[in-house]
């Protein structure tokens, strides 16, 4: 399977670039936002953003000054959103790290959340990459949307299929979407070129939803049963709903009553997760993701060949194959 680095490997002396370009935009007299900016900076992932947004500028064209101011606004909304998104939870940990609201409380967060979503649109303000803010500034508001939805829902344990699919588009998609259209942008693709990349990145942004919901029911404890996480927050993925959809009314009644009443049990957790097992859930989700894998691909294939192309076919490949 491919590694984050193979598929850097075009963009490598634009990625190493891009850090001390971010670091810069981030720069503040305040000691206490110093040190909390130093901190988000030391714990950064993989980078698939800013990744995106250089592989879709090169697919489409030679990477500018403008890539480098999409990769950056992208980035420093979406850590605002992290932010913010944390305090809204009461999530204080992330990816191993303690977050910001469990370091230094809610409120600090949330202003720090503030100053990222400023820097952001300073920074496309400043450069006059007007049509990237409003890429972005689309992105976010189809995010909040997809939360909102999503706890609307929630409550009411009534997601299907098409609502699911709605709410992992505007949660998840349509960022993935703003960094390959946002890269298109920035070297001044055709419009059609722009669309292409954006139906690119919502099909690869779905795929990447579908296979974490995946992991709900692959991952294993310390005694190798499912985590079921997803069960425990009572979030209705993709694998339950086509179980319930593959079920009489009795049994769907009894396997919603569960999810309400005892979603902090363990044992009742797994009969949850046998029953999606057995009505097939997995194996259908496993197929839905594949179908928005090709059609990802079948975009691409519209574009020349080249080193981008290729790392984005193996972006592609590594999202739907990694095991975390």
């Amino acid at each position: 399977m491919a590694s984050s680095r193979s598929i850097k490997r075009p963009i490598k002396t634009e990625m190493e670039r891009f850090e001390p370009f971010f670091s810069e935009q981030l720069k503040s007299k305040i000691p206490l936002l110093r040190i909390i900016t130093n901190y988000i900076l030391r714990k950064k992932g993989k980078q698939m953003r800013p990744m995106l947004v250089f592989l879709s500028a090169k697919l489409n064209g030679n990477i500018t000054e403008a890539s480098y101011v999409a990769a950056t606004l992208i980035e420093l909304l979406h850590t605002a959103t992290l932010i913010h998104d944390d305090v809204v939870d009461e999530t204080y940990q992330r990816r191993g790290f303690f977050s910001i609201n469990a370091l230094w409380k809610s409120k600090i967060a949330v202003l720090v959340g503030d100053y990222f979503l400023s820097r952001g649109l300073m920074l496309a303000l400043d450069t006059d990459q007007i049509g990237v803010l409003k890429v972005v500034s689309e992105a976010v508001k189809e995010m909040s949307e997809g939360e909102l939805l999503q706890i609307e829902k929630s409550r009411k344990l009534d997601i299907t299929e098409e609502v699911y699919f709605e709410i992992i588009t505007k949660k998840t998609a349509t960022l993935i979407a703003a960094c390959t259209t946002a890269g298109a942008y920035s070297v001044d693709a055709t419009a059609q070129k722009r669309g292409w990349m954006k139906e690119f990145g919502t099909y690869l942004g779905i795929a990447f939803q579908i296979r974490d919901d995946l992991f709900d029911y692959e991952k294993t404890d310390l005694i190798g049963k499912p985590t079921g996480n997803d069960i425990r927050e009572k979030k209705m993925t993709l694998p339950l709903i086509h179980a319930l959809n593959s079920c009489d009314a009795r049994e769907r009644k009894k396997v919603l009553s569960t999810i309400r009443r005892h979603h902090k049990n363990d044992k009742k957790v797994a009969e949850v997760i046998t029953f999606v097992q057995q009505k097939g859930g997995i194996e259908y989700t496993h197929n839905k993701m594949i179908e928005y894998k090709n059609k990802a691909l079948a975009v691409l294939n519209k574009f020349d060949d080249g080193d981008a192309k290729q790392a984005l076919i193996e972006l592609v490949d590594f999202t739907t194959e990694r095991k975390k």
